[in-house]
């Protein structure tokens, strides 16, 4: 089926006499009736129904491995549905190609970026789709330029269109992905994670930019695991668990515990599991780390048994600290500490060498090697556990993969499964297996639940509590102030490449967490 001629925008008065989004008087945008999919022993849509209206935000939940991102795949036209039929505006369609669906009008957010690192940020909002002069089959960079930068302002970023993607930070890359996104003039609009790496003020921005498209009569598919969204945002909540749908209801009919129960089956008593541990011995001293330009002066301490959390506002240079600690970024002058002996590490693996862990914050290109198996990513930091005479022993290798997957409940049909062909969650869960088989002293958790379901998140901190229980130290990085404050024992605040404050955790709220990452106040508050 070829795609439908374009029309004019959908019902232009709506932000006059927009009806309720929920209203059964409007006839569905989208349609999607009993969608299959089933891969080499998975079934990851088992029949599964949805639809979307003009002028609504349809949010799509569910744990990691539940379907969510199979069935967006499918209307984006990333993948053909072996079942079930999709509708546009009552007509079925049979989507060919990401192409095809754009020329439909559907646009999709992916929750991993699908950008060129070495074209400028104008060049991969309109890739494929760049102004020619007239006559000429010649680019208009100035036209390029001047309409990306007014896609990026509609956005609510400031940047310069000229500048590589390569440069740009994680957050702004988010924005370029939206901001391209909003180029095709999409009718449907699929957000994919689009919080995930986003600050307060960004997020704010982008629901100011959803709540204007909804006006606009745009339909949208937000997913999203952070369910503070999900209540500020939605108009209807649809929950898909194991492949199947088990709910879809206006969010004004459902609360936080009854959302987390249908996604995950159960009850979770307790979305921060907490347990109290002693504070052994020093196991990190960080003594006036210094990156120039980047991070100054930085200096902690981190004992067995703790969980201490590093956070600050994107940009503030946690990251950066947490990298320079783990050998894979320079620094210019400062002296780390790792059990009382003084440690050098001129690269990760002297970092994992004397003990120490990161799981990074891109999982996908700094934390698996996508090609691999489950089976040789689980390993893959600790291959000299697995001496053979030859070569590797492949059977206690299997064993090892297997247990940790068991353990970690990490859905796939085997460990000789790619890395690749997994969820996000799961493919965390595989990086978490990487670092427990090294069995490291210092665990750096940057980012550990970043696209990852409730229920899932709450098998990390579990194992985060069992780590520590067993003498280990983490230090752990994370947006989510929630999460730092309903784990970590004491929280380190940095501000503009500084540590501006370290809180104990009677002391660490949300106001004087956010005082310390905004600057506001001059002196630390030491513990």
């Amino acid at each position: 089926v070829s795609a439908p001629p374009r029309e004019p925008p959908l019902i232009s008065c709506y932000s006059c006499c927009m009806p309720s989004a929920t209203s059964t008087s409007l006839a569905p945008l989208l349609e999607l009736t009993a969608i299959a999919k089933r891969y080499p022993g998975v079934t990851a849509l088992d029949g599964v129904d949805f639809s979307l209206l003009p002028g609504e935000v349809h949010c799509l939940c569910g744990e990691n491995g539940a379907g969510k991102s199979t069935l967006m795949k499918i209307l984006a036209g990333g993948q053909r549905p072996d079942a079930g039929t999709i509708s546009l505006n009552g007509t079925p369609m049979r989507l060919r190609s990401p192409h095809h669906a754009q020329q439909c009008g559907i646009g999709m957010i992916y929750q991993e970026f699908n950008l060129a690192p070495a074209l400028s940020v104008a060049e991969n909002i309109f890739l494929g789709r760049a102004p020619r002069r007239a006559g000429l089959p010649l680019i208009d960079w100035r036209a390029l330029e001047r309409d990306a930068a007014a896609l990026l302002a509609k956005v609510g970023i400031k940047l310069d269109p000229r500048k590589p993607v390569r440069e740009c930070s994680v957050a702004e890359q988010q924005m370029i992905e939206i901001a391209k996104a909003l180029a095709l003039d999409a009718r449907v609009l699929i957000m994919d994670e689009p919080s995930a790496t986003l600050t307060d003020t960004e997020l704010a921005a982008l629901f100011a930019l959803i709540r204007d498209l909804r006006a606009r009569g745009l339909g949208i598919v937000y997913i999203s695991h952070r369910l503070d969204e999900i209540f500020a945002i939605g108009d209807r909540v649809t929950v898909l668990r194991d492949g199947r749908r088990i709910d879809t209801r206006p969010i004004a009919e459902v609360n936080r515990d009854s959302l987390i129960h249908s996604m995950v089956g159960r009850e979770l008593k307790d979305e921060f599991p907490k347990i109290a541990v002693p504070p052994g011995a020093e196991r990190l001293r960080v003594e006036n780390l210094t990156r120039r330009g980047v991070f100054e002066n930085v200096s902690f301490t981190l004992h067995a048994g703790e969980i201490v959390g590093l956070t600050g506002l994107v940009g503030s240079g946690r990251t950066e600290v947490a990298r320079a600690i783990f050998g894979a970024d320079p620094i210019d002058s400062g002296r780390l500490y790792l059990d009382g002996a003084e440690i050098a590490p001129k690269s990760p693996r002297d970092a994992i060498a004397a003990g120490i862990g990161l799981l990074p914050e891109d999982r996908k290109q700094q934390g698996l090697v996508l090609g691999m198996s489950v089976r040789e990513n689980t390993t893959l930091a600790n291959l000299r556990a697995l001496p053979g005479r030859w070569r590797i022993r492949r059977n206690d290798e299997r064993r090892i993969a297997e247990g940790y997957a068991r353990d970690l409940n990490t859905k796939t049909p085997s460990i000789e499964q790619a890395a690749v062909h997994l969820s996000g969650g799961n493919q965390q869960k595989v990086v978490l297996a990487k670092w427990l088989f090294t069995q490291s002293r210092l665990l750096i958790f940057d980012e550990p639940t970043r696209g990852i379901d409730v229920g899932a998140k709450v098998s990390i901190y579990q194992l985060m509590n069992d780590l520590v229980t067993n003498g280990a130290a983490i230090l752990m990085i994370s947006s989510e102030l929630p999460e730092v404050l309903g784990l970590c024992d004491r929280v380190l605040v940095m501000h503009e490449g500084r540590l501006a404050g370290e809180l104990p955790r009677s002391q660490a709220t949300p106001e004087a967490v956010m005082r310390l990452a905004t600057g506001q106040i001059s002196e630390a508050i030491m513990a």
